[in-house]
């Protein structure tokens, strides 16, 4: 579990995954430096349950974080469970997890990320991420059948299998994940989606910092698509084009006022779109959808339209 500054967070990430099977070794806890009570919570935690290890993470990020945790674990561990700390996990979710990757015979097993939230706004982002709108159809953000796939929210690894292909590219901030499940079918692993143990994550609670987030995500993206000279695909697409679309729109508007129709048609469908959820699940707070949404789209945008300027700079 990599953490950073989770305090808010970590102490409820930590009491569902610590339940009493044996075939849980160890749970490692990697701080990149907090600066909260994060460290003193674990601590606290680790002396009612000695398998509870808090761990330095020199390199801070998440990916360096797994990575120290393959590395550093119990030479007995044959799988390793990866965990976030603004998610809670249903009951048996670890060994769960590396009984199903083993059943299936793939390399790494993900599950459905749902969002929840609790304060009006984050409610409305959670919802707006869990749907087409925010998502654009990902099959890891919504309920579905299982099976194999080519991406997903990352579970669990085989740890040999995981180390072999070099772990997570510690050059990536944001984005790391879907790196690696391209090398791991470059490498010949297999990704299984496992619908059963959805995973319920609570997102950003404002909107700066879910547009810091897309943006990051959208920058992440291009350089994923770069090391691996691959093409975006049109839901990857879909946020740039929006972005690129409503600024020209913005820009001729002083000599085509029609021009403006575009970005009202988008706000229109973003706000129509919560609205709709707001009557439907009786919650007001929902109206919120369409600023989140469009928080996102366009700041996803902005991101990947950066990273292309970074490279062409």
């Amino acid at each position: 579990m990599p953490a950073l500054d989770e305090e808010r967070h970590i102490a409820a990430a930590l009491a569902s995954l610590a339940d009493d099977d044996p075939r849980i070794r160890e749970i490692l806890v990697l701080d990149g430096g907090s600066r909260d009570r994060t460290r003193a919570i674990v601590a606290e935690l680790a002396r009612h349950d000695p398998r509870i290890r808090l761990l330095d993470n020199p390199g801070r990020l998440q990916a360096a974080a797994v990575n120290r945790a393959a590395a550093l674990a119990d030479p007995a561990a044959t799988v390793l469970v990866r965990a976030d700390c603004h998610a809670v996990y249903p009951p048996g979710f670890a060994a769960a997890a590396a009984a199903r990757l083993r059943a299936v015979g793939a390399e790494s097993l993900v599950v459905p990320l749902l969002t929840a939230g609790t304060a009006p706004l984050q409610r409305a982002i959670a919802a707006a991420q869990n749907s087409r709108l925010g998502n654009g159809g990902a099959a890891h953000r919504r309920p579905g059948p299982g099976g194999f796939v080519e991406h997903g929210h990352h579970a669990a690894f085989d740890r040999a299998f995981f180390l072999r292909v070099g772990g997570y590219d510690e050059r990536f901030s944001h984005n790391e994940d879907a790196e690696l499940d391209l090398r791991l079918a470059q490498a010949g692993g297999r990704i299984w989606l496992e619908p059963a143990l959805a995973v319920t994550y609570f997102p950003r609670d404002r909107l700066g910092a879910l547009a810091r987030q897309y943006f990051n995500y959208g920058a992440g993206r291009v350089r994923t698509l770069r090391k691996h000279r691959h093409r975006p695909r049109p839901r990857q697409i879909a946020p740039v084009l929006i972005l690129a679309g409503c600024a020209a729109a913005l820009a001729a508007a002083p000599w085509l006022p029609a021009a403006l129709a575009l970005p009202a048609a988008y706000l229109l469908l973003c706000g129509g779109w919560g609205g709709v959820a707001a009557l439907r699940r009786r919650d007001p707070a929902l109206l919120a959808m369409g600023p989140a949404a469009v928080t996102m789209h366009l700041s996803w945008g902005a991101g990947f339209l950066r990273g292309l300027a970074r490279r062409a700079g």
